[in-house]
């Protein structure tokens, strides 16, 4: 028997089942759940970190995208909401897309 205690996706007892298995179960209460999605999220991102491949970081960042939606969800915003706070920020300080590299700053001479 292996063990997990883990939050795993909806459809994996169902598909461990049709593989022949037997897991047990049980349904998170909600700040059991935001807890596990915490978990989740530092679980993905750490198999992000650790994947060889542009293939496999592609896996972990749909992963990662997955938690988000549900961490929003619990936290009260929807994905729509959360995208659109996304791209204000984007549209105040700017995205990623230049690769700017901020080396240092230094106080301006009074």
């Amino acid at each position: 028997m292996t063990t997990y205690n883990k939050l795993v996706r909806d459809k994996i007892p169902h598909m461990i089942s049709a593989n022949g298995q037997v897991c047990e179960t049980r349904i998170l209460n909600p700040e059991e759940y935001k807890e596990a999605l915490t978990a989740k999220l530092r679980e993905e991102t750490d198999e992000y970190f650790n994947a060889s491949t542009d293939q496999e970081a592609l896996d972990e960042l749909a992963d990662i995208l997955e938690v988000i939606r549900a961490l929003a969800d619990v936290r009260g915003s929807s994905w729509p909401a959360l995208e659109e706070l996304r791209a204000d920020k984007a549209q105040d300080r700017g995205a990623f897309e230049d690769r700017v590299f901020l080396m240092d700053v230094t106080k301006e001479a009074e």
